[in-house]
């Protein structure tokens, strides 16, 4: 499945951040939470490398570079995932989540949601 891994990268982190307590809202329910906004963010960057004109073309170019021109069209998406992590898993965690898991697998659920024809 393409979002499995941004799924368990969610799941880790949001079981590393949440001590076993009595807090509001629980890790799943964090989870849940920002789930739907790691896939939209996830949906925006791959319809964006499919709409690149680049995409497809010999010699292939770097899945890196698509997804990085892929950016500005996507800020809005992006942006409510890392607001999302702040929120529920504190100030700066969000962008550590962007910046960490989330574009460690990003390239490969990228090249599955492309190959996929989403």
């Amino acid at each position: 499945m393409l979002l499995a891994p941004l799924f368990g990268a969610a799941l880790v982190v949001a079981v590393a951040t949440d001590p076993l307590s009595n807090s509001n809202p629980s890790a799943q329910e964090k989870a849940a939470a920002t789930t739907p906004l790691v896939r939209s963010a996830t949906d925006c960057i791959v319809r964006a490398v499919i709409a690149d004109p680049r995409y497809g073309k010999q010699p292939a170019p770097d899945i890196g570079d698509l997804i990085v021109d892929s950016m500005p069209a996507c800020l809005t998406p992006v942006r409510a995932m890392i607001a999302a992590y702040d929120r529920y898993y504190g100030d700066g965690s969000g962008e550590g989540f962007f910046m960490g898991p989330y574009l460690d697998v990003l390239p490969r659920a990228v090249a599955a949601g492309a190959n996929a024809g989403q």
